[in-house]
């Protein structure tokens, strides 16, 4: 990477940046952007963050190294730490933390639990109810998947960095399990959401590699630029 800041400086920057991008809805089928100020989840088709997001995305997409993936030796989800921690120390796991802020219509068991409600898929767009009966149908996906970023240089990193690349609400989603297994740890090159979507998931994604100091492969770049062509 050709920019660097300082780690804890970057993190609250890109929170804000995720926050805005989850929070912001498009009016209908206009241009006329909306924030909503509860961080619900985008929805299909008329997912359009801010301008200034994109325009940031872009120029930081610039700044991204690009290389290719190494073979991804001794991956394992174990070397991302305990998974869903409460990182953030506000007495919830960050699965719980997500399923709450990107499900509509939550019911919850106590102050953590979400127990049910609705999402929008931002990946598809199909509407999906959630139970934590059947809890496999919204899953939370790594927007910048764990083995891939092991992939693109996380396996140098210490092991406290990456238990929290992997807890990073910034880094993380609520979405319908089946395009999620999909995606599986493909990247944006390989894998690509539903139109209305890519946008938003470009911001995200270039946000993540920004703050974290991973690459981009050359693929994965020409697709980015195309879903910020979208904004």
């Amino acid at each position: 990477m050709t920019r660097r800041r300082p780690f804890r400086s970057r993190r609250v920057a890109m929170r804000a940046t995720a926050a805005t991008v989850l929070s912001v809805t498009l009016a209908g089928a206009g241009c006329d952007a909306e924030v909503d100020p509860s961080g619900a989840s985008p929805g299909p088709g008329g997912s359009r963050p801010a301008g200034r997001d994109a325009e940031r995305a872009r120029g930081d997409l610039s700044g991204l190294r690009v290389a290719a993936e190494s073979p991804g030796a001794g991956y394992s989800r174990k070397k991302f730490g305990v998974r869903w921690k409460d990182t953030d120390h506000n007495g919830c796991d960050q699965r719980n933390d997500v399923l709450a802020r990107d499900l509509r219509q939550v019911r919850r068991q106590g102050d953590c639990v979400v127990l049910g409600g609705r999402l929008k898929d931002p990946y598809s767009g199909k509407d999906i109810t959630f139970a934590k009966s059947d809890a496999a149908e919204v899953q939370i996906d790594h927007v910048y998947p764990l083995a891939l970023a092991w992939r693109m240089g996380a396996s140098r990193w210490k092991a406290g960095r990456r238990e929290q690349f992997a807890n990073d609400h910034a880094n993380l989603l609520a979405v319908w399990g089946k395009p999620n297994r999909q995606k599986s740890d493909s990247g944006p090159g390989e894998w690509k959401p539903q139109q209305g979507f890519q946008c938003a998931y470009a911001i995200k994604y270039v946000a993540v590699a920004t703050e974290y100091g991973l690459p981009v492969t050359r693929d994965d770049q020409g697709a980015l630029k195309g879903f910020l062509a979208r904004c």
